[in-house]
């Protein structure tokens, strides 16, 4: 059997960048409308997804290279906890039926990051080796 402890830094890096780019791309949407703008959203957006839009380019760009990783999770995982009993949960109690999932996805892995830590490559550890 493999030893699969020596990769888990890594892994959890890996876990880390991807999670942030997939984040980053709920910014995008809301700011450059890039992929594409969010469905049913018009002009002027509304405050509340443009304060969600701002943790999300903020906290996403954070987690990416690893700076003040943990607390950026942490409050990321807030601000998706919030989007879900806020914004899918009113509308029906069953994620799969609101359209949640991707809301408690990301509140959980954030969480995660946020006890676990960034993993390896981050700007964190950089900073902690040359001190």
């Amino acid at each position: 059997m493999p030893n699969f402890n020596s990769w888990t830094p890594n892994v959890l890096a890996i876990l880390r960048i991807v999670t942030a780019l997939l984040f980053l791309e709920h910014a995008t949407m809301k700011f450059l409308h890039f992929p594409a703008a969010i469905p049913g959203v018009g002009s002027p957006m509304p405050t509340l997804l443009l304060v969600a839009g701002l943790i999300e380019a903020v906290t996403s760009v954070l987690m990416l290279v690893g700076y003040q990783t943990r607390i950026a999770a942490f409050i990321a995982s807030g601000e998706m906890a919030i989007a879900y009993f806020k914004g899918h949960m009113p509308s029906s109690f069953w994620p799969t039926l609101n359209m949640g999932e991707s809301a408690i996805f990301f509140c959980f892995i954030f969480l995660y990051i946020a006890f676990a830590g960034g993993g390896s490559w981050t700007v964190d550890g950089l900073r902690r080796s040359t001190v």
